[in-house]
């Protein structure tokens, strides 16, 4: 909204005086730095994370390797794009128990005040099931469009570090049972080629979010999970009322932040294992919630400031 100033103009003969005193004190209010409307803080919109939900399920099962998997990086690609951010892609191939398999991380980078980054990450692959066509609305789809949308928020925040958005491929197993080294290639390619490359060590702190969408959502704390980044997020999540869905119950799980760990990296997972559609044709668009999604990204936008304070310590 526009606000205008008016004036009179009173008439004496052929003289015109004019009033302008609005006019004049709004200009002057209007040209220093003490009358600039402070902008308001850009929000997690759900409802946009959704619609980001619904098209990548509707490009259909999206294995490793496979067409649909590539359309979904275009698709991701060209949103963060219309927000300003640049995606770069960090291509490798896989060595699976299935054969070689063509694989592509996403990498979005936000420039912050510090030079140091900040991860949040997720998979984008599905599952690849022969019996059946696997959609996994929730598993690899949830993540995905939780970090298009945060994307669009980030980029309009003033980041005290840079943040990095990064969209694993390969998490999920080739083979029915995860076992071995079968799994989670994306992240282990990134950790492998940020330390021969030496920009791993600028890495400070990575968040990683996976089937966070479920209708009932009840998040435990990832027990091999960094404590004090899990501490962050488990009591901002109280503090907003969401003690009910990060709940104090604990539980051990394999994920994409495991790499991270292993190379001295702080990292933490948000993520809901219990979920009867995990892995079935079920995992679908019913499944999930605009809720949950929002839960999700309220908590991470909330728990950001007090990680940046924490690591400059």
């Amino acid at each position: 909204m526009v606000q205008g100033s008016g004036f009179w103009v009173l008439g004496s003969g052929s003289r015109f005086w004019v009033l302008a005193a609005a006019l004049v004190v709004g200009a002057a209010c209007s040209s220093g730095p003490a009358a600039q409307s402070p902008q308001p803080e850009a929000r997690f919109d759900s409802s946009r994370a959704y619609e980001h939900l619904r098209q990548v399920v509707a490009l259909g099962p999206r294995p490793a390797g496979s067409p649909a998997i590539e359309r979904t990086r275009e698709y991701i690609t060209g949103q963060l794009k219309s927000v300003g951010v640049p995606v770069v892609r960090q291509s490798f191939v896989a060595r699976t128990p299935i054969g070689e398999i063509p694989m592509v991380n996403l990498v979005a980078t936000i420039p912050g005040t510090r030079q140091e980054r900040i991860a949040i990450t997720g998979h984008y692959d599905t599952k690849l099931f022969q019996e059946f066509p696997f959609v996994g609305a929730n598993d690899g789809g949830s993540s995905t469009a939780f970090l298009i949308e945060i994307a669009r928020v980030l980029k309009a925040r003033q980041n005290a570090f840079t943040i990095e958005l990064v969209f694993f491929d390969g998490e999920e197993a080739t083979q029915r049972d995860w076992g071995g080294t079968d799994h989670t290639y994306g992240s282990q390619y990134y950790v492998d080629s940020g330390r021969k490359a030496g920009t791993l060590s600028n890495l400070k702190a990575l968040v990683l979010v996976d089937m966070i969408a479920e209708r009932s959502q009840r998040f435990m704390r990832e027990t091999n999970s960094t404590e004090w980044l899990t501490d962050i997020i488990w009591s901002t999540a109280r503090k907003l009322g969401h003690g009910a869905v990060f709940v104090d119950a604990s539980t051990p799980i394999e994920d994409d932040h495991i790499p991270f760990l292993r190379a001295g990296v702080p990292a933490t997972d948000i993520i809901d294992l219990d979920y009867p559609a995990w892995h079935t044709p079920a995992d679908t668009l019913d499944q999930t919630s605009v809720r949950s999604l929002q839960v999700v990204g309220d908590v991470v936008l909330a728990s950001l400031p007090l990680i940046e304070a924490r690591l400059v310590k």
